[in-house]
């Protein structure tokens, strides 16, 4: 065997020992945060319908968990498409906007009223053209995660060396060629730094709207709804399962975004190599 491939199994095994050593404390330190919202619940007296216990939320979820599945799929299909249509969306808006400065300069600066005007303001006229359900929450969902991706995007696609694109010119590369080749490739991390923020707040933007907007049936929709319903019948327990079914979904599209991160830029870009174990 190779001086260099025992350097490796070693780096590799130093890498698993480091990640199963993170494992075991992020675990601990649950173990913690639980033992000591028992301690608090005992110490104070605190009623149920205020602070319920960790292992009676536990209870709550094994037994209402095809419901909470349910309403945890609504939300979800309904934070993917706004995710995904907004991914659509703010990198053909960041194309364009890299292909000339003087209409970036002219609407670039719009874009952040998305990010500056509350989407509670905008709700209800929201509702109002598009009717309440899940057409209303999949645009409040878009709205609010539209503009982390064309800030990133757009400044991924212009942050390109001068010295790259002259090349590509010397070349007799053409314009799309340029924009395609080298500038979006060029910005992909960017995009993903987006996309993460994005990702972040998609499932926050599905929970606002279906606060605001409700469901498109009776009895039947997402998790911001079943949080209203948990909050007027004073279902507390109930209400903390939402919670931790929500804190689940949005760790979840972390998750997912961080793996495809990992996969498309660990083998060329150092912002997703491994760090290495000394």
């Amino acid at each position: 065997m190779r001086d260099s491939d025992i350097a490796h199994a070693v780096g590799g095994a130093h890498g698993v020992r480091h990640r199963l050593l993170v494992l075991v404390n992020s675990l601990a330190i649950f173990a913690a945060f639980l033992l000591l919202w028992e301690l608090v619940i005992r110490a104070g007296h605190v009623p149920p319908f205020i602070l319920p216990s960790p292992w009676r939320v536990a209870e709550v979820i094994h037994e209402r968990f095809p419901a909470l599945a349910q309403s945890f799929m609504i939300t979800a299909v309904t934070a993917s498409v706004g995710l995904v249509a907004s991914i659509v969306a703010g990198v053909g808006v960041a194309l364009v906007f890299a292909q000339s400065r003087w209409t970036r300069r002219l609407l670039y600066p719009y874009t952040l009223l998305l990010q500056t005007v509350p989407i509670v303001a905008i709700t209800p006229l929201i509702i109002l053209w598009v009717g309440a359900g899940t057409g209303a929450v999949t645009l409040i969902t878009f709205i609010i995660c539209l503009a982390p991706i064309i800030a990133n995007t757009t400044q991924g696609l212009i942050s390109v060396d001068e010295n790259l694109i002259h090349l590509f010119l010397m070349h007799n590369a053409t314009r799309g060629q340029v924009l395609f080749k080298l500038r979006l490739r060029n910005a992909i991390p960017s995009l993903f730094v987006g996309i993460r923020i994005s990702a972040g707040i998609a499932v926050i933007g599905a929970i606002t709207g279906e606060l605001f907007a409700g469901s498109s049936s009776v009895g039947r929709g997402g998790l911001g709804y079943s949080i209203i319903y948990a909050s007027q019948q004073l279902q507390t327990d109930y209400l903390f399962a939402l919670i931790v079914a929500s804190a689940l979904l949005g760790f979840s599209f972390y998750f997912i975004v961080y793996f495809l991160e990992w996969y498309f830029l660990h083998e060329w870009h150092e912002s997703a190599r491994t760090p290495e174990v000394e």
